[in-house]
């Protein structure tokens, strides 16, 4: 079998800004340890798939403008440090080192030290609200006898759930019916099954700038081509969202789709207001483009609660034009994968046929879990809430002291900071964190075409304790790469 070999462009590409911006590395870490780092990262990133082999040292030599010499001693340190396995009469292929594991956004190789301690920060998730979710499980079995004279398979969810879950849509002002409810197993899985059913190889799909990471996969996965369309925290509640761009955009790429995340965005935290809903509303109907409208951070509110679903603002036929996707995983625990679309039944109808070659179901038993969370959640929710108010402080406090130059977006929600650095090192601080103690997921991950090296996520889901030492960590793999701040360039919003 022939060897997929990655292009150096490609790669170049996805390096980004591996150095700093103003060219120069310290004695400390010379270019081929920057970039065997940076490789390193995108191997851990997902970005540069295992398996695949890397360009030859000639070509990426000419693409990146260095000698032979450097590319060589880069690739002999990932052979050294087993992220390239060689073979004789053949290419060496990308691997990861033994002992590695996958851990959320992130492959998570074991770290030195002697308390193996690490301060995750690559993805955003909260632990499990122990006591509610072990009583769901335990209502969950109690009532799964009902189902098991059943064949236990049912493509749009239980009647149960769907009937939960139409109930906080109507308390939340939008009137809904179980009918137009799917249950799926996650949001990932909600946008999948949307994906390829309203798109096909080749087409535009609109999406926030930045994103979430892992939709952006989804979209390239299906052979769509993501349009990004700039979100501003400098702008508001609602200019943050160009919502002139996405217009002018689904106008002339003629997207079928587009996939938003206006409640308490991932990454920024910001929530569209409602006049900014409305209009968002009103393009889906000029444009006759679906927008999909991720929800799965609408419970994490932690100044004012969301203006409403963006589906309530829609008019009309425009209504069925517009799709929104929840979960319970955000609310509650990540190991809970339970989804779901809202949309017109008929679209509804479609997706439960073509569910049939991915899978069958979700899991009844979770099923059953997520409807006794839903049923009766606020209390759980306000503390986990009140959780996020206290981290997200501790982390502003511990960031003040120690970055006092990195610029956050304080959202009003989310689980998560976006942080302007002075530099476009974002890549590089990813590579050198976890020898500090820290895993980062760098800011390129959110953007399309490498963009956002200026940029980083800092969830804020972990214990107050862990954050600070987190922010410690950062700030002294910052301090290594030996960036002079004051050749850094003026501050720009990408």
């Amino acid at each position: 079998m022939m060897t997929r070999v990655l292009g150096a462009r490609s790669l170049a590409r996805d390096l980004g800004n591996w150095q700093d911006d103003s060219g120069r590395r310290s004695a400390a870490r010379p270019a081929y340890r920057a970039l065997a780092e940076s490789i390193r990262l995108l191997v851990h990133d997902g970005r540069i798939p295992l398996g695949v082999a890397l360009p030859s040292e000639r070509e990426l030599a000419s693409v990146l403008e260095l000698s032979r010499t450097t590319i060589t001693s880069s690739y002999s340190v990932l052979r050294d440090e087993g992220y390239l396995i060689s073979r004789q009469g053949s290419r060496s292929t990308v691997a990861l080192p033994l002992g590695a594991r996958q851990n959320g956004l992130m492959f998570r190789a074991h770290q030195p030290g002697s308390d193996g301690a690490v301060v995750d920060l690559s993805y955003a998730a909260m632990a499990a609200p122990a006591e509610a979710v072990e009583q769901a499980y335990a209502y969950a079995l109690q009532s799964l006898p009902q189902f098991l004279p059943t064949h236990g398979m049912e493509p749009v969810g239980i009647g149960a759930l769907r009937d939960v879950i139409a109930a906080r849509y109507r308390a939340r002002g939008l009137e809904t019916s179980p009918e137009q409810i799917m249950v799926t197993s996650g949001a990932q899985h909600a946008l999948r099954l949307l994906l390829n059913v309203l798109t096909a190889p080749g087409e535009r799909v609109l999406v926030d700038h930045p994103t979430y990471p892992n939709a952006l996969e989804a979209i390239r996965r299906v052979g769509a081509r993501p349009v990004p369309v700039p979100v501003r925290p400098e702008g508001g509640a609602s200019g943050a969202w160009d919502l002139d761009g996405i217009r002018s955009a689904a106008r002339q790429t003629a997207a079928r789709m587009a996939y938003l995340i206006p409640d308490f965005h991932n990454p920024t935290g910001l929530c569209l207001d409602a006049s900014g809903r409305a209009e968002l509303a009103r393009i889906a109907r000029d444009t006759r483009m679906t927008l999909v409208v991720d929800e799965t951070m609408v419970d994490l509110w932690l100044d004012e609660p969301s203006p409403g679903p963006v589906a309530a603002y829609a008019k009309g036929a425009a209504k069925s034009e517009v799709v929104t996707i929840g979960s319970a995983a955000k609310s509650f625990w990540g190991g809970l994968r339970v989804g779901w679309i809202r949309a017109d039944p008929a679209l509804i109808t479609r997706l439960a046929g073509a569910r049939a070659a991915v899978d069958l179901g979700t899991p009844v038993m979770d099923q059953l879990a997520a409807a006794h969370l839903l049923t009766d959640d606020e209390l759980v929710l306000a503390r986990r809430r009140a959780e996020l108010r206290e981290q997200r402080s501790a982390m502003l406090d511990a960031l003040a002291d120690r970055l006092p130059d990195w610029v956050p977006t304080i959202g009003s929600g989310g689980m998560s900071l976006w942080l302007r650095m002075p530099a476009p090192v974002s890549t590089a601080l990813a590579a050198t964190a976890p020898n500090f103690g820290v895993l980062l997921a760098a800011g390129p991950r959110f953007g399309v075409e490498g963009a956002f090296e200026r940029f980083v996520r800092l969830p804020y889901a972990r214990t107050s304790d862990e954050l600070r030492r987190g922010v410690d960590g950062i700030a002294a793999a910052y301090e290594t790469l030996a960036v002079d701040r004051e050749l850094a360039e003026p501050s720009l919003v990408v």
